[in-house]
């Protein structure tokens, strides 16, 4: 495999030949996620309840085991026989530097990391590092692993001293492997003010070439990879990577075309967006990269095949724009990884009656609707408006914020005992069968989409 580099809109290796990197999002697994893991809250607050519940040794082992099965040299082969040549792996900081001893880096997070880059590059596949969850977290949502609705990165100079820490010793690591693609240096930014995002990202960007001035850099927008007025431009050997997912593959969605929250998707409002999205990229002259994307399946058919429609769309869209991609994602429990845990898998069984809970309470924006909790929303909504009527946080707006504070915190967050109560008497032999359940010849694959992927990879 050779280094990429940029050249104008094209990643490109030594000799100038071009490469377009298409591939798939790694969440799940060093950066595990309620709606892509099962648990309630965020990933932290789930090993905790679960330290607490089963002892600490035994918690930690089974979180260590799901990492060992959840990402092999199989769920690589299977990836490039799909014909993706990419995968974007999600990293939370707390692998790799510890809140304790907040400037030591974890050796054994390096490790793991490592693994996995070079069992993806036994198969002929790129990596990229995607710092999805950063000390005092960078954007307002769990899936930073952030338990408020605060991003404190942007206000305390001790959290981005540790992300630079962090970088800096990736781009160590890492410097001169032509496997890695490149560093993608905060996923989904969420600066409030969007007057801090810039100059750190300067200051971080400097950080790493300092050490590394070969790899690509992608350089998420703020407003979690939507705005870039913030970040500006000219950086070198520089990617700005946008995320591009459709109001037509969200769960409220039934029919496409169709309309979705008051907003009526078809095609060419798809590509619409995809232009506003990749602006940046294209004035700039630099490579378009769709950093995620993806529908979530409801595993009814009548209303996936719509969802398969928008994917479709969005595919042929980025092909005729020679847009770069990176789907989102490629394994989880039920909602639009390429493969998915078992139903029946003891993994799936057990959490089934929280599953059931989220689903009632709506503690999941992404993957829960309100229909059990609406007669609660629609009075505080109600009175947001009347009293509030001109409140518009950060960083998508009074609706969010209410959705924020009540499905996922005040709802999801007591659920935690829920979920910890029910591995309380789990012995090893459980341990090993739950952790068991994300091996992929344990899991289903989602068929259609791989087949969709495919005839786009190899075309």
């Amino acid at each position: 495999m050779e280094m990429l580099t940029v050249s104008g809109d094209r990643f490109v290796t030594p000799s100038g030949n071009p490469v377009n990197l298409r591939g798939t999002g790694l969440g799940g697994w060093m950066m595990m996620e309620n709606f892509l893991n099962g648990f309630p809250g965020a990933e932290h607050q789930a090993r905790d309840a679960l330290r607490h519940s089963m002892g600490a040794e035994k918690a930690d082992r089974l979180f260590d085991l799901i990492l060992d099965e959840f990402f092999t040299d199989a769920d690589a082969a299977l990836i490039a026989r799909t014909g993706l040549n990419c995968v974007r792996i999600a990293v939370n900081y707390r692998h790799l530097s510890d809140d304790a001893n907040p400037f030591d880096i974890k050796e054994d997070g390096i490790r793991r990391l490592t693994s996995a880059i070079d069992t993806c590059a036994r198969h002929g596949i790129y990596t990229i590092i995607d710092l999805h969850a950063a000390p005092g977290f960078q954007n307002q949502s769990e899936h930073s692993d952030n338990p408020s609705h605060h991003a404190w990165l942007w206000r305390h100079r001790h959290f981005q001293d540790r992300v630079v820490a962090i970088w800096e010793a990736l781009a160590d690591r890492f410097r001169g492997r032509p496997e890695v693609a490149g560093f993608n240096l905060l996923n989904e930014p969420g600066d409030p003010t969007g007057e801090v995002i810039g100059p750190f990202y300067r200051r971080l960007v400097d950080a790493v070439r300092a050490i590394d001035p070969d790899h690509v850099i992608f350089l998420d927008g703020n407003r979690y990879a939507n705005d870039f007025d913030a970040i500006g431009s000219g950086f070198d050997n520089t990617v700005y990577s946008a995320h591009d997912y459709a109001l037509a593959g969200i769960r409220d969605a039934t029919e496409y075309p169709g309309i979705v929250r008051g907003q009526y998707v078809d095609r060419s409002w798809l590509e619409e967006r995809f232009l506003e999205r990749t602006e940046h990229s294209r004035r700039t002259g630099t490579p378009v990269w769709v950093g995620e994307f993806g529908p979530v399946y409801s595993g009814d058919p009548a209303v996936d095949k719509h969802r398969y429609a928008v994917l479709r769309d969005q595919l042929e869209i980025y092909r005729e724009h020679g847009a770069n991609w990176s789907i989102w994602t490629y394994k989880d429990t039920h909602l639009s990884g390429l493969v998915s845990l078992d139903p029946e898998s003891p993994w799936s069984r057990l959490l089934q009656p929280i599953r059931e809970k989220k689903e009632r309470l709506g503690t999941e924006p992404w993957s829960t609707g309100e229909e059990g909790i609406g007669h609660a929303l629609a009075p505080l909504d109600e009175l947001m408006a009347t009293e509030y009527p001109d409140f518009d946080p950060q960083p998508f707006g009074q609706r969010w914020y209410v959705r924020r504070l009540v499905r996922e915190l005040l709802l999801g967050e007591p659920m935690l005992a829920d979920f910890a109560a029910l591995f309380a008497t789990v012995d090893d032999a459980g341990i090993a069968a739950l952790a068991g359940s994300f091996r992929v010849d344990a899991c289903i694959p989602r068929t259609p989409l791989a087949e969709l992927l495919t005839e786009f990879t190899r075309s």
